[in-house]
């Protein structure tokens, strides 16, 4: 295929990736109220009546409508614009190298549904020990498009860091990086595990930035044996082939 082909096959799954999460915001659209309310959650179960979520402008609530609908519709049209991806990529992947596309496909999902799924049951927590420090006598109006700004950001950034450890061993099944290398580097791994947790970790209390620092070490480990395992596996083929070759050429 040459090289216009492929911009011209490119430039027409992206435009049916388009084309989906814009239906899939059509749908987000009717479902922009029970989302919200799940959003809001955090807040309205906060006992003090203090604490309001504000619309600064007459379009505020359009605008974050538009903006909650477009978050909703790359989320449920997320099957269909990756499967435009796997057909773009597929026909240039041996059979062996689909499935392995496909397994980490699968676990990349399975990782970052648990990482999303932590950080929305910190959230109530965090707006609970957040919303604290506001002062006695004091009022805390919350502008509408931050807040769900704060908790979608909360939200990729625990399912992204939980992806961070497939990726290495992406790179070492393609050659890039060995098991050695990393298990070298876990030093800088604790090091990055606690800064990212506490970063991305919005409670001030040290427990739940140790515990998700501690998950992020696991899941790097997890890499590392998998990685080992999968280099253990590569060698005994090579040395399965270079045997047999020695016998074909003795039996010559």
């Amino acid at each position: 295929m040459s090289l216009a082909s492929h911009l011209s096959e490119l430039r027409s799954r992206f435009i049916r990736s388009l084309a989906g999460v814009c239906v899939g915001a059509v749908v987000g659209w009717f479902l922009y109220e029970p989302v919200l309310d799940f959003i809001l959650e955090p807040l309205t179960e906060l006992e003090d009546s203090r604490t309001q979520i504000n619309f600064q402008t007459i379009g505020a609530g359009f605008d974050l409508k538009m903006r909650v609908s477009l978050w909703i519709g790359a989320i449920v049209s997320s099957p269909w614009w990756i499967y435009q991806i796997g057909a773009y990529i597929g026909p240039g992947l041996k059979r062996n190298e689909k499935a392995y596309g496909a397994a980490f496909g699968c676990v990349g999902v399975a990782l970052f549904t648990a990482g999303a799924f932590s950080a929305v049951r910190m959230a109530p927590h965090a707006v609970r020990i957040l919303q604290s420090f506001v002062p006695d006598g004091s009022y805390s109006l919350l502008e509408a498009g931050s807040y769900v700004t704060f908790y979608t950001r909360l939200v990729l950034a625990f399912g992204i860091s939980f992806l961070v450890p497939e990726v290495l061993t992406a790179l070492n099944f393609l050659g890039l990086l060995s098991a050695r290398r990393m298990l070298g580097a876990w030093r800088w791994a604790v090091v990055l595990a606690f800064v990212f947790a506490a970063i991305a970790n919005p409670l001030p209390s040290p427990w739940p930035m140790t515990v998700q620092a501690f998950v992020l070490i696991a899941l790097y480990l997890a890499a590392v044996l998998i990685s080992w395992v999968n280099e253990r596996i590569r060698a005994r083929g090579r040395s399965g082939e270079r045997t047999v070759l020695t016998g074909e050429r003795a039996r010559e």
